[in-house]
């Protein structure tokens, strides 16, 4: 693996999220020999994904190479690897590119699509979870629209121009607006043959309303927005089943689509080694105390998705999105200091600082505390918070250069099939 032994404490970080990277930045200044693993040699922007998939972004606009972030610091290193077993007894971790010690081990590898189980849904619909994913996503979207375009074939048509969504989270929201609105600035100048009224998008919710974790008045908000936009919600709908064209749901309704698009839950992504009251197999979650400890480990740590922490407020967990895993790296990396400096570590307190969604355009809904906010300054607000985390000056610069020339023209320039997408057999 070529990383030197050296008398340094060597901690050993397992994904490059929010979490992950809140975390380093705190202790990249002190004596510790850092390891950082991911899959991927970029940290991505995920609430940004939904984008890339409808062609408003690229995907180097929200993404931002992990070796870079800490490339002035001479004790960090970066190995491009998957994790597969922690040998707590050993204080060793095993990857797909050999076994490594550790003195501090912290999890931070974050979450995975859930499918509930259900095989036809994994195997034949599109997940957005990752960069692919989204670029998976836009060739799927760009090539049944081409295909639209050429086939005579009236049901064959209407099923490459159907796109359903599962799922009315921030995700699913999200993305249905974008896909509104590709079809209300795109098809009539690139596809003439195409009506507006032909390509349809459709978002399946279980619950009685969208932005279930929002405000009922962001919900409801977050629904007259979408169906002004023209997206037809179907509340109180699960789905069974999806063959790769047809989605059977529990009220009997199906929706012929070749684009069926899963944002309908996720689940942590776990690794094999640690037993006992650890990890929450409903949640495939790290159980962790105040201080993101494992449960039944010395010096293993958990952040962000993959750790559940019962609070006062929060006794299933924080909620999985980005703010917490930022806020829980930042406590433990300065936890960390304050040990090496022979103080006593503070246990982690979460501040929420609100909830948001945009919809399109002007259309955006915020809560923070007991304030809320729609319309045009919640979309400014959506921007500008979205804008901020992004990492590195050149990812904002471009992005903001992309949302105001999208503004101004109606565009989605970044509409390319650079990578086909065939489905798997």
């Amino acid at each position: 693996m070529n990383i030197l032994d050296t008398k340094l404490p060597r901690i050993v970080i397992i994904g490059g999220g929010f979490a992950g990277i809140s975390f380093i930045k705190q202790i990249q200044k002190e004596a510790f020999q850092i390891v950082l693993f991911d899959r991927n040699n970029y940290h991505t922007f995920q609430p940004l994904l939904y984008q890339v998939s409808t062609a408003g972004l690229e995907p180097d606009s929200i993404s931002y190479p992990l070796r870079k972030i800490f490339r002035n610091n001479k004790n960090f290193h970066f190995r491009m690897a998957e994790v597969e077993h922690i040998n707590p007894t050993t204080k060793t971790i095993e990857t797909s590119i050999g076994s490594l010690a550790y003195d501090h081990l912290i999890i931070a590898s974050g979450s995975t699509t859930n499918f509930f189980g259900n095989k036809s849904i994994e195997e034949k619909s599109m997940p957005m979870k990752t960069v692919p994913h989204s670029l998976n996503i836009r060739s799927l979207m760009l090539q049944n629209i081409e295909e639209a375009d050429l086939t005579t074939d009236v049901a064959k048509r209407r099923s490459l121009l159907n796109f359903v969504i599962a799922g009315a989270g921030p995700t699913g929201v999200e993305l249905a607006g974008a896909l509104a609105e590709f079809k209300r600035g795109i098809l009539e100048n690139d596809y003439p043959s195409i009506s507006e009224d032909e390509m349809q998008v459709h978002l399946l919710e279980g619950a009685d309303r969208v932005l279930p974790p929002m405000s009922k008045k962001s919900s409801t908000k977050a629904l007259y927005f979408l169906e002004k936009l023209g997206v037809q919600v179907h509340l109180n709908t699960f789905v069974k089943e999806y063959d790769g064209h047809t989605v059977s749901t529990n009220s009997g309704v199906q929706f012929h689509t070749a684009t069926f698009i899963w944002a309908a839950g996720v689940t942590g992504a776990s690794i094999q080694g640690l037993d006992g009251e650890a990890l929450v197999k409903r949640a495939n979650r790290y159980q962790v105390n105040e201080y993101n400890t494992v449960e039944g480990y010395k010096d293993i740590y958990a952040l962000g998705d993959i750790a559940i922490m019962k609070s006062e407020g929060y006794p299933n967990g924080h909620p999985m999105v980005a703010q917490p895993a930022i806020q829980q790296g930042k406590n433990l990396g300065k936890n960390f200091k304050r040990v090496l400096h022979g103080k006593s570590m503070k246990p982690f307190v979460y501040f929420d600082k609100g909830s948001m969604a945009t919809i399109g355009r002007n259309k955006a809904v915020v809560d923070i505390k007991n304030l809320n906010f729609s319309g045009f300054i919640a979309w400014f607000i959506w921007m500008f918070v979205h804008l901020w985390f992004l990492v590195g000056f050149r990812n904002r610069m471009v992005t903001f250069f992309n949302w105001t020339y999208n503004y101004i023209n109606y565009d989605k320039a970044a509409r390319l099939i650079i990578r086909p997408f065939k489905r798997k057999v």
